[in-house]
């Protein structure tokens, strides 16, 4: 399938730090993890909200 070795993770690690520089990857890997995070807290409060019943709907009549 997909068997990546310890020669080929060094090759991409390599890559990525020439491509964005050994500075930038500290703010690249923070940006993810809180895309992660908010990813899982939205699921987390769509699940709420579908647990929720709907309000009622508004009454007939017009202004």
């Amino acid at each position: 399938m997909l068997g990546l070795g310890p020669s080929e993770l060094v090759v991409i690690l390599l890559l990525v730090v020439l491509i964005f520089g050994a500075t930038k990857i500290p703010q690249l890997g923070r940006g993810l993890g809180e895309g992660i995070s908010n990813f899982k807290r939205g699921l987390r409060e769509g699940n709420d909200a579908s647990a929720e019943p709907p309000p009622p709907p508004p009454s007939g009549k017009s202004a």
